[in-house]
């Protein structure tokens, strides 16, 4: 018997005056799934995400989470979900230890389990040697890892990233992917927005494109690489791919939403 989704949108769509953002969205994430939420810049992953997360109302559309409708129980389904949003939201005036343990608190922990994780998380993502440091003079690095930090101290069943990985080295990175895949291995599911395609493929099972606000594709890699392959013309040399090499999701993703400007078209002061 299928599992209900852990994610799941009907039409979801997003209005702002006469642009439509976000186009009629059918969403279906499954538990345990880490999904990659894919598209250009300006193609609506930021507004989708505000959206899943209850950071901003849909125009119209429903949206449910773990089978709860959003917009009828919106206390019950943020209890259940972590969100690592793109402006990050932290308070700055504060250090670390304090804005993790006043974000248990705000999910629900007693202060004592609170502090608890927020020392040991502190310490996880080595930001622990600097105890009175404000967080407004961490370098963004920094600020990105107390951020996930935050999103995960409650133990969420759903987690939302926003561009994670974005300013953060390749430690830190590393640090990072490692409790993802923890995360995952204990049955939570992951909902991942990022430009580095590399990252995507190396941690994503599931991916869907959104292109200009409607959803373009979705599935498993190997259905969109099977998808992609059949529509190539037999005989075609357009992004003819070498006998026995998979496509990259890089290589999917461009035959899907247009790779852009023709490749002979050139700057003529760049020689």
């Amino acid at each position: 018997m299928d599992l209900a989704p852990s994610i799941s949108t009907q039409s979801l769509t997003r209005r702002f005056g006469e642009l439509v953002a976000v186009d009629g969205v059918n969403l279906r994430v499954a538990p345990g799934q880490f999904f990659g939420f894919l598209g250009p810049n300006g193609a609506g992953k930021s507004t989708t995400i505000k959206m899943l997360t209850g950071l901003l109302a849909p125009s119209s559309g429903q949206i449910e989470i773990m089978g709860l409708d959003l917009n009828t129980h919106p206390v019950e389904v943020k209890r259940q979900i972590g969100v690592v949003p793109e402006g990050m939201a932290l308070f700055g005036r504060l250090t670390g230890a304090e804005f993790l343990s006043f974000a248990g608190r705000m999910y629900g922990l007693d202060r004592e389990t609170a502090a608890k994780r927020a020392t040991e998380l502190l310490d996880f993502m080595q930001l622990a040697d600097q105890p009175k440091k404000l967080v407004t003079d961490y370098s963004h690095g920094m600020q990105k890892k107390l951020a996930m930090a935050a999103a995960v101290i409650h133990g969420p069943k759903i987690l939302f990233l926003d561009e994670p990985f974005e300013g953060v080295d390749a430690i830190a990175a590393g640090t990072l992917k490692a409790m993802l895949q923890r995360m995952i291995a204990r049955g939570a599911t992951i909902f991942l927005t990022s430009h580095v395609l590399e990252i995507v493929e190396r941690l994503c099972s599931h991916v869907a494109i959104i292109h200009q606000g409607r959803l373009v594709a979705q599935g498993s890699l190997e259905e969109l690489r099977a998808g992609v392959e059949a529509q190539t013309p037999a005989g075609s040399d357009d992004g003819a791919q070498p006998s026995g090499e998979k496509l990259t999701l890089e290589e999917i993703f461009l035959r899907i939403v247009g790779g852009g400007r023709p490749a002979e078209q050139e700057l003529s002061w760049l020689g």
